[in-house]
């Protein structure tokens, strides 16, 4: 209940409000770019300040290694689960956003856990980053294979006989390697790093002298934040209505699935509360603003109403609004 109260969450649920509404509330788009660079660079300057002075430890690289591992396995299962229920680029898309992580959560997380008293690792904020891609490249690679599989369908049956037309394959994708430039070469991520070096680099004089910007306005520009994205969300709702329940349940129980299995993790290697809660929030968090850029032209196939519409219409309040408070609350239980 603590986290609802919380100005900043009241500000995403009266922007939902307000969207719903069909008010002309609005934030110009060169605002809302401004505050999202605004958000990351603030947070890679405190990553940077807490990992100059906690130091790289084996305690860091076992937090990092959990993360990309992660990637991993949440892409894996969600491709599993959906490849008979829905069209295989679709699955493959999906797989990709649930795989990948928001940085509005993380970010919204870091203020609930700093506002609790609790200090995640400053290499969490590279946590972040290296989560962003790997989903997508199993993603590109798994459309890949199924646009090479279909064609050799189609060969087959030209050469029986059963036709001479020639059929043209799936319109020419973007090459696995634009896609990994693509990904890791992000402004947002690179910024995000980039402020991490900085504030790495500067310590505790650079912490000081940086405080009324990377502490001080926070809140507030975290607030206005999400008031834009309460808007976007209540604008994009209406792309949710009418889809499988199949998946309405992904999208609702499998970031649960997604926060037990990095939970499992944290305690089989004794991470550190506030690193296992963020962990938590990152697999169960879905992208929907780098996926979706990349795949719109990755995996043309894809429906992107889903894939867009699940993680911002259903994955991101929930997640925002109760799965935030309740990851932190299970990593205390079991890990305190």
């Amino acid at each position: 209940m603590q986290n609802l109260l919380d100005p900043a969450i009241l500000f995403f649920v009266f922007g939902v409000l307000a969207g719903t509404l069909k008010s002309n509330l609005e934030i110009p788009p060169a605002i809302s770019k401004f505050l999202s660079l605004y958000l990351l660079m603030a947070l890679g300057l405190k990553g940077g300040f807490a990992l100059a002075h906690s130091g790289l430890s084996g305690t860091v690289m076992v937090s990092l290694g959990t993360a990309i591992l992660m990637a991993f396995i949440v892409p894996a299962i969600g491709y599993q689960l959906l490849k008979n229920r829905v069209s295989r680029f679709d699955a493959a898309a999906i797989a990709a956003s649930y795989g990948s992580v928001s940085a509005v959560t993380f970010v919204t997380a870091m203020q609930y856990l700093e506002a609790n008293g609790m200090s995640p690792g400053g290499h969490m904020a590279a946590a972040l980053v290296v989560m962003e891609s790997p989903a997508i490249i199993m993603a590109v690679l798994l459309a890949n294979t199924l646009r090479h599989g279909q064609q050799g369908a189609i060969t087959v049956s030209s050469s029986a006989g059963a036709a001479t037309a020639t059929v043209g394959g799936p319109s020419a994708s973007p090459s696995l390697g634009k896609i990994l430039h693509e990904s890791f070469t992000d402004g947002a991520q690179l910024l995000l790093l980039g402020a991490m070096a900085v504030g790495y680099l500067s310590g505790d004089a650079g912490k000081v002298g940086m405080a009324p910007f990377s502490s001080d306005l926070f809140k507030g520009m975290l607030a206005f934040f999400l008031l834009d994205m309460g808007l976007m969300m209540a604008k994009n709702l209406g792309s949710i209505r009418g889809k499988s329940p199949v998946l309405i349940a992904y999208a609702s129980i499998g970031p649960l699935v997604h926060a037990s299995i990095a939970l499992a993790l944290a305690m089989l290697l004794q991470l550190p509360v506030a690193d296992a809660a963020l962990l938590m929030v990152l697999s169960a968090s879905a992208s929907y603003i780098v996926v979706p850029a990349v795949l719109r032209y990755a995996i043309p196939e894809a429906n992107p109403s889903l894939y867009f519409g699940l993680s911002l219409g259903i994955t991101f309040p929930l997640n925002i609004l109760f799965g935030i408070p309740l990851y932190t609350f299970v990593a205390k239980y079991f890990l305190s």
